[in-house]
This record gives structure tokens, C-alpha cells and sequence, in this order.
């Protein structure tokens, strides 16, 4: 008990020396108020000057870019906390610093002493660490931010620039490694990148440890681009360091960043990241790249994951861009369509708009709007800065060249080298694609600086360009300086009449003046002054008659007079010996001119549509011994078959040409060779071309690149003996608008023939019954190694398994299928036994068939392969097919799928994408309506699948 007792009295006595402790804190606590509120107000004065030095060093520090220390930033905040409590301490502060009468309450009283008290010790932490920032508030060893803001022009409000913006930010999210930005030079590449970087800068989380930017530009200097590099990241930059020991140093020191992105701007070849000194993003997997270019070609050779192509602005972009660059002046009335007129000029090219919206800023005088606007539509770069900031600039696109210009008139031969340059200059956004693929078309800022630099060429051979500028009549003060003139261009105006005088250019080689309609007549003296000319356009005008001084020009090479429709006659022309392209297409000629065997140069001579054309002497067109292409087709003249000798020119004698002609269009009474005649020599013809006039309309026989046949309008029952030659000897082969395709086929398939050259097959509206009952009725395969087929308005076939039974086709060779307005398709193929996949499909197409469902029908197939039906699948266009549901079987996926494009198939609610496949996909084309009511797997296929996706833009047909 004595124990107990002890241990409890110890424990009493404990507890009221803690209690007592504790009471009388509490009082000195209570008691102090009055000091302490004294002493917070006393310190806080001190700690005042020393917040207003701080910040002041600070502020002008980050003004310069400099890197804050760490604690300073720290004490800052500390500081901003702490303000608000000495506020709320000094306001309840009477005048004579008694306190109010929250105070009185004793419970109150001490709580406000507890927050005086605790607010006093926070005051007296701080101020020492202030002491402490006497040596400086920046870090000696400086830290590079993860962005650094990069001043640009804001693309807000822009939505074509916007989305390109969405789309590379989603990109970078989606774990593309190296993206190519491209386009025409001033489209507004750089602005793009520049603002994804400060939006970078902004994010609230950066997934990047840091972003570098770099410009490139045209001649490429390695040691400049990692030395930019370098500065960004505060590595020192050593002047007599190689390039090898720079790119060691850099290399080492990214390879510590865990993720970074490296931004270059400009970029006109491709750069080794070895050399520079980068981490490729194969081995550094945080590494990214993003590069922009003029150039297609550089980022395929910098081998980027996506490319995203950068276009002008639309219409409204464009003129709101013009009119926050010009001001209020451009909505005045008597200026807005010039204004108008001037942003059309500028083809809404940024660059362009930009400039010229500049130099027109708050003019307001409609003389110069309406001089500024006329200055640009002849591509004069007399507005201010337009050269030096739009057209200089572009010109760099042009001297990256490696072309010059083509000689005119070469030989046919270098078709394909044509085709290539053509390639060459749309990668380079100096051409652009045309409508339907099939042509090429330039931007009009491009062509003002082409027609810019090539009247101003340092080389002495100036261009005098007035095309398409509303003239109706040329001035002799048109052509000052004459004498240094290469080309001359004209056309495209409203010009009555030409200078009935000798214009002096001696030099110049080009004389263009088509597209002038009205045109009526060209003096005598006024082509006596272009004795060196080499090509004369005068296409589309109203002329009758050549003067007699065209046959002075000796060196003339081409002269083109298509669609001079009131053209009856020309000139004895023989001798222009030198003459290589005689273009009279659509004139009103009814004899061949004089002296036209005697061009023994000519390669080119089109005579197609010459209505009253009704004579060709035999031996003219032999004597011709360079011709390479001639074409007669619809006019008033038929070559004559044998036995029907008149004195006209036959198609035997043609045949001595067929050794160098590679084009050949012309018509005939019939069919131009014997049953037994071996027809080996149209091989040797590039293009051919025979037609045969009937009652109401044209046929004829079309071979193009030697391997191309087409029979149109034709009863194939007709060409018995002669068909299965065709079918032999072409790779390509379209059957348009004829009878008797079931005799024909029926016929091979009796006979076993199997054409395994063949590897395009077009069947359009022509009517048959073959496959109505299904089976294989062929024993072999009619055509093993067909690669395209196209059935186009084959109205009663129910599915492409009915023909390919029939003849047999097991289309392992297939790559593409295109199936047009089958009205009665419901789907292209069953699958099982007879096939059960196409290995090598990699396009399809479908269109306009309104009972189509489902691609493959796999109910009545048997022993179906559960893999892809086409594992090669890389494009799919579907359009307005009104009941079509099902692209494939559920568990099917496509891993090669890259383009795909849906217009009008409402019915269609899922796309064969998985997040094993949907990488691969570039682009998705369709109505939004139609994207917002598709279903998907999961969030990330979707959003994948947003990236690609091009919602309701362009023309639905044709693609």
C-alpha cells in the first residue's frame, strides 16, 4: 500500500506541476498581448523593407531570364502567407492599440494573444533568412526552365491553324516520336510550332523535362545548330571545339533528361542526329522531334512518324487577318472591295496578308488601295516589304531547285523524267494537287514570285509577264528594253489588237497569247521583230490568217493554234524547218498548210477535230520521219483501209511510221488488218487509238502505255478473230458500253484460256447474265494474276462471287477492287471454300450501290479462316451506300488500315480499330455526324482515331 500510495502521490504532484505549467503559459501568453502586438508591429517594419528589396531584385532578375534561387522563392511565399495575419492583428487595433472588445472575453483574449504570439515568432524566422539574401536572389548555377516562351504572332481565333494545333498536341500525347510539319513557305509553319511551344510553356503539367527550339534554315551549318542546342541547356559553348566534340558533350548531357523535345524550325535537308549530337528517339525512348519544312522530301528522309501538312487560311481567316494587320480603314466603304480584292490577290497566304496588310495600314485614300491592288495583280513587289519579307523568302524554295527549264519540244522519252520533276516540285509546295489527282495547279503567291524572278533574273534573261490582268490592248511602251527579253506572255486578256509595228526582241524565245478571244489579227510587222523566237502560242482567239513574217522565224520549234476556230488557212510552211509541235486541234482548216513534208524535224502534229478536214495526200505523213505522235480523231478525214485507194493516205502507209510513233489516234472505216495478220506492231505504240464512225455515235479501240486496251461502244462478237490477241497481249484491259461480253467469255472459258498478263480488268454497263447461277464454271483460272478490277454499273449482279465463279478467278493476286453503282449488290464476296481470303487486297472502293449490306458474306462460306479476310487492307472508301451495316466480323482486326473514308453509309456504326491497329491509321474522312455516332473499343482507340480524322472537310466526290 505504501508503494501504491507513493506512486499515486508522485503522480498527483507530476500532474498539477504540468497543470501549473500549463496555467501559467497561458497567463504569460494573456498577459504579453500588449508587447507582443508592440513587437509584430516594430519587426514587421523591418521585415517590410526587406519584402520590397527582395521583390525589386527579383522582378528585374526574371525580367532578364535569370533563374531565382530556390529559398528565395520559398521566403516569397512564406511572406504572402504571412501578410494576410498581420492585417487581420493591426485591424482589430484601436487607436490608442487597446484591444477591441473581442479582447474583453478572457477565452477570445487568449486566442488572440496565442495568434499575436505565433505571428511574432513567424516574423522573427523570417527576417534572419532575409539577412541572408544579401549576396543576390539568383542561382550561380544556373538551371535551364523546361519551356522558355518564344515571342510569336497568336493564332488565336484561327480555326485551320488551331486544329493543326490540336492535332500535333495530340500527337505528341499519343506517342508519335518524330512529326514533320509542312508546307509552303509564309504559311505559317513557324507560328504554328511557336505557339505550341508557349501553350507547352503554359500547361499547368509539362510532360516534358525540357523543350528545346532550334532554327535550321537553308544552308545548314551543324556547329550553328548545336551551339543553339547548347545555350539552351547552359553547357558552355567552346569556339575551337569540333563538331564531333560537341555533339559527345551535348549527347551526354540529354541523355540525362529523362524526357525532352527537340523543336527544329526550317529545316531544308536532312540532318544526321548522330552528328548533332541527339539522342535518336529509337534508343532515348523520352525523346521527341518535331521538324518543319517547305520540303515532303526531308521528312521522309528524317524518317517522321506523321506528317501533318500545314494549308493557307479559309476565306474569313484571311480577311480577318488582313483586317487586324491593315486596321478600321479596310471596312470603309469605298475601300473594302478593294481591300477584298487585295486579300484574293493574296490567296490566303499569311505571309502575303501579313505583309500587304501592313503596308496598306490605315491608308485612306482609295488611289492607293485601288494602285496597291493592280501592283499585285501583275505581280509588281512594289508595295512596301512585300519582296524582302514574302518574295525573297519564297525564292528560296525555288533556288533549292535542281532543275532548270525544260528545252522545248523533247522527245516523247522523257515523259516519265516530266512526271518525276512534277513529283519533285508538289513535295516542294511549289505545285499543288489539282482537281481529281489528274492535274497540277500553282498557288498564286508561287506564281507572282516565279513571274517576279524571272523578270528580274540576274542572268539577262528577263520575263515580260502580263497574263490575265483584263488588257485589251498592248502598248509599244509595253516592251522597254525589249532587246533583253526572253519571254513574253500576254495571254489570258481581253486584247482586241497587237502593235501594227516592229517590236525589237530579238531575243526573246516565247511569244504567249492564247485565251485572248477577240483577238482577231496579227500584223504583218509585228512578229518581224521576234526572229529568234521558238515557241508561239495563239491558242483560243478569233485569228483568220498567219502573216507572211511567221515564216521568218527559222528557229520557231512549236507554234499552237488549237481552238482558232476561224483559222481556215495558213501559210506554205516549209520553211520552218526546225518546227517540232504543229498544234491546228479545232480549227477551221480544210487542207493540210504547204510545204508540211518538207518539217523534217516535226514530232507532234494534232489534227483532232478538224471538221473540214477531208483530205490527206498519200506520202505526206511518211516523209514526216521524226513524227512521233499524230492524232485525226473526229475530224473530217478517215484514213482509207485496202482496196479502198483514192488518192487519199491509207493506213498502210502509216504503218512505215509505226517503228517511231508512240502516239497514234485517228479514225477508219473499219476494222484496219486481215484475220490472219500478226498484230505485233501495236506493241510499238505507246498510245493507240482507232475509231470507227457509226450512224449516232463513236467506238473505237484504245491502247495506252503499249499494255492498255479499251473497247467502247463495240460488239465484241464483232472482233471474234482478233479479241483474245487483246486479251493476250495487254495488262490492262476496260470493256465500256459493249454487247456480247457473255459470247466472249463463254468462248474462253470453252477454250481454257488463261491470260496471265492481265492485271486490270474494267467491265462498265455492259449487259451480261454470267454468274446468275453461281458455281465454277471455268476449269482454270481465267486470270491468275489480276491485280485491279472495277465493275461499274453492272446493274444485275448480286456480288463479284458470281462472276469469279464463273470464270473461275481465284484473286490471290487482287490489290484492288472498285465497285460503282451495281444497284443490285448486296455484297463483293462470299467467303469459304472457292476463297477464303484475298492475301494481297490493299484497296476497296464502293459506291453509289443501294442494296449493298456487308462487305463479305460468310454465312453460306464453309471451313472459314478465323484470320482477316484481308490481312493487306491499307484504304477504304465507302460512299452512300443507304443500307450497308457490317464491315467485318467482330473479332476481326486490320492491321494495315490507313485511310479510311465514309460519306452517306448512316447505317455504319463501327470501324475494324483496335489499340493493336489504330497507329496505323493516317487519315479518316467523314461526315461528323457519322463520327459522333460511331462506337468504339475504349477511349484510346477513339482518341487515336480523333487524331486522324477529318470531319466534314472537302468534297465528298470525287476523292
Amino acid at each position: 500500500m505504501e508503494v501504491v500510495g507513493a506512486a499515486v502521490g508522485a503522480l498527483v504532484a507530476t500532474t498539477s506541476e504540468l497543470l501549473c505549467s500549463c496555467v501559467r503559459s497561458k497567463i504569460n501568453t494573456t498577459f504579453n498581448l500588449h508587447s507582443n502586438l508592440a513587437a509584430v508591429e516594430k519587426e514587421m517594419e523591418s521585415l517590410t523593407v526587406h519584402i520590397e528589396v527582395v521583390k525589386r531584385e527579383t522582378e528585374a532578375a526574371e525580367k532578364e531570364g535569370k533563374e531565382i534561387k530556390a529559398q528565395v522563392v520559398i521566403w516569397l511565399k512564406d511572406v504572402e502567407t504571412l501578410q494576410p495575419r498581420v492585417n487581420a492583428i493591426q485591424g482589430q487595433m484601436v487607436n490608442n492599440n487597446r484591444p477591441s472588445r473581442c479582447f474583453l472575453n478572457c477565452r477570445k483574449r487568449y486566442r488572440a494573444s496565442r495568434e499575436v504570439e505565433e505571428t511574432l515568432k513567424e516574423i522573427r524566422r523570417l527576417l534572419p533568412v532575409a539577412a541572408s539574401f544579401d549576396s543576390g536572389v539568383v542561382c550561380l548555377t544556373r538551371v535551364p526552365r523546361a519551356v522558355e516562351c518564344i515571342p510569336g504572332p497568336s493564332i488565336q481565333g484561327q480555326t485551320t491553324a488551331s486544329k493543326k494545333l490540336d492535332e500535333i498536341r495530340k500527337a505528341l500525347d499519343d506517342g508519335f516520336k518524330r512529326i514533320g510539319i509542312w508546307g509552303l513557305g509564309g504559311v505559317g509553319k513557324t507560328t504554328l510550332v511557336k505557339n505550341l511551344n508557349n501553350q507547352l510553356r503554359e500547361a499547368s503539367t509539362q510532360a516534358f523535362g525540357i523543350v528545346i527550339w532550334a532554327t535550321v534554315s537553308k544552308n545548314l551549318v551543324i556547329k550553328n545548330v548545336q551551339k543553339q542546342i547548347a545555350e539552351r541547356l547552359y553547357l558552355e559553348v567552346k569556339m575551337d571545339e569540333s563538331v564531333q566534340g560537341m555533339a559527345s558533350r551535348l549527347y551526354e548531357r540529354l541523355e540525362k533528361e529523362e524526357k525532352f523535345l527537340l523543336i527544329l524550325d526550317d529545316v531544308w535537308a536532312k540532318i544526321d542526329l548522330d552528328t548533332l549530337g541527339v539522342p535518336v528517339p529509337e534508343v532515348h525512348k523520352g525523346c521527341k522531334i518535331i521538324l518543319t519544312s517547305r520540303l515532303m522530301e526531308v521528312c521522309r528522309t528524317m524518317t517522321t512518324d506523321l506528317n501533318i501538312k500545314v494549308e493557307v487560311l479559309n476565306d474569313v481567316e484571311a480577311w480577318q487577318l488582313f483586317c487586324q494587320k491593315a486596321g478600321d480603314v479596310a471596312h470603309r466603304e469605298e475601300i473594302k472591295p478593294l481591300a477584298e480584292a487585295i486579300v484574293r490577290e493574296c490567296s490566303r497566304l499569311p505571309l502575303a496578308i501579313i505583309t500587304v496588310g501592313a503596308a496598306m495600314r490605315d491608308k485612306t485614300k482609295v488611289e492607293l488601295w485601288r494602285h496597291a491592288l493592280k501592283e499585285l495583280q501583275r505581280s509588281v513587289p512594289s508595295i512596301e516589304g512585300i519582296e524582302a519579307e514574302v518574295y525573297k523568302p519564297l525564292k528560296l524554295s525555288y533556288d533549292s531547285l535542281q532543275e532548270g527549264l525544260i528545252d522545248v519540244g523533247q522527245n516523247w522519252a522523257n515523259m516519265d523524267e516530266g512526271t518525276s520533276l512534277i513529283e519533285n516540285l508538289k513535295d516542294s509546295c511549289l505545285l499543288e494537287e489539282g482537281r481529281y489527282g489528274e492535274f497540277v495547279k500553282m498557288h498564286d503567291v508561287v506564281r507572282d514570285v516565279a513571274i517576279w524572278i524571272s523578270s528580274s533574273s540576274e542572268d539577262g534573261c528577263k520575263s515580260l509577264v502580263r497574263s490575265g490582268i483584263g488588257l485589251s490592248e498592248i502598248s509599244a511602251e509595253e516592251f522597254s528594253n525589249s532587246n533583253s527579253l526572253d519571254r513574253v506572255s500576254f495571254m489570258r486578256n481581253n486584247i482586241t489588237r497587237l502593235p501594227d509595228c516592229m517590236i525589237q526582241c530579238s531575243k526573246a524565245s516565247t511569244l504567249l497569247l492564247q485565251d485572248n478571244y477577240a483577238l482577231d489579227t496579227v500584223p504583218e510587222k509585228f512578229l518581224q521583230g521576234f526572229e529568234a523566237l521558238k515557241v508561239l502560242d495563239l491558242r483560243c482567239t478569233s485569228i483568220r490568217s498567219l502573216p507572211h513574217s511567221l515564216l521568218q522565224l527559222r528557229d520557231l520549234r512549236v507554234l499552237h493554234l488549237c481552238d482558232c476556230r476561224n483559222l481556215e488557212e495558213l501559210p506554205s510552211l516549209g520553211t520552218l524547218t526546225k518546227l517540232r509541235e504543229l498544234d491546228l486541234e479545232n480549227t477551221g482548216i480544210a487542207n493540210l498548210p504547204r510545204g508540211i513534208e518538207n518539217l523534217s524535224e516535226l514530232r507532234i502534229l494534232n489534227l483532232a477535230r478538224t471538221e473540214k478536214l477531208k483530205s490527206i495526200q498519200p506520202g505526206i505523213i511518211s516523209k514526216l520521219s521524226c513524227l512521233e505522235s499524230l492524232s485525226t480523231w473526229e475530224s473530217g478525214f478517215r484514213f482509207r483501209l485496202k482496196g479502198e485507194e483514192d488518192g487519199q493516205a491509207t493506213f498502210e502507209e502509216l504503218k512505215s511510221s509505226f517503228n517511231r510513233l508512240h502516239y497514234l489516234s485517228i479514225s477508219l472505216n473499219g476494222i484496219p488488218w486481215d484475220k490472219a495478220e500478226d498484230l505485233s506492231w501495236i506493241n510499238r505504240i505507246s498510245d493507240f487509238e482507232l475509231g470507227f464512225p457509226q450512224p449516232q455515235e463513236w467506238s473505237w479501240l484504245l491502247a495506252i502505255n503499249k499494255k492498255r486496251c479499251s473497247f467502247q461502244d463495240l460488239n465484241l462478237s464483232s472482233w471474234q478473230e482478233w479479241i483474245g490477241w487483246f486479251w493476250g497481249n495487254s495488262s490492262s484491259l476496260a470493256l465500256i458500253r459493249c454487247k456480247g461480253l457473255d459470247e466472249m467469255l463463254e468462248d474462253f472459258i470453252e477454250s481454257d484460256a488463261s491470260f496471265a498478263g492481265l492485271k486490270s480488268l474494267e467491265i462498265e454497263y455492259c449487259p451480261t447474265s454470267l454468274g446468275q447461277g453461281g458455281g465454277c464454271a471455268a476449269r482454270c483460272d481465267l486470270l491468275p494474276n489480276l491485280e485491279k478490277l472495277r465493275i461499274y454499273r453492272m446493274e444485275k449482279l448480286n456480288s463479284i462471287s458470281e462472276l469469279a465463279g464463273h470464270l473461275g478467278l481465284r484473286l490471290n493476286s487482287l490489290k484492288s477492287i472498285e465497285v460503282d453503282y451495281c444497284l443490285q449488290m448486296k455484297y463483293l464476296l462470299s467467303c469459304g471454300d472457292f476463297i477464303q481470303t484475298l492475301p494481297n487486297l490493299e484497296e476497296i472502293e464502293v459506291t453509289d450501290c443501294k442494296d449493298f449490306e456487308e462487305l463479305f458474306n460468310y454465312e453460306s462460306g464453309q471451313n472459314v479462316s478465323p484470320d482477316s479476310m484481308v490481312p493487306k487492307l491499307r484504304i477504304l472508301r465507302l460512299v452512300n451506300l443507304p443500307k450497308f451495316k457490317t464491315l467485318c466480323r467482330y473479332e476481326e482486326t486490320w492491321p494495315c488500315l490507313e485511310q479510311v473514308s465514309v460519306w452517306d453509309c448512316e447505317g455504319l456504326r463501327r470501324l475494324p480499330l483496335t489499340n493493336q491497329n489504330a497507329g496505323t491509321i493516317k487519315e479518316i474522312k467523314g461526315e461528323t455526324e457519322w463520327w459522333d455516332a460511331l462506337e468504339w473499343d475504349d477511349d484510346q482507340t477513339k482518341s487515336i482515331g480523333w487524331l486522324r480524322s477529318n470531319k466534314g472537310f472537302g468534297p465528298k466526290w470525287p476523292f
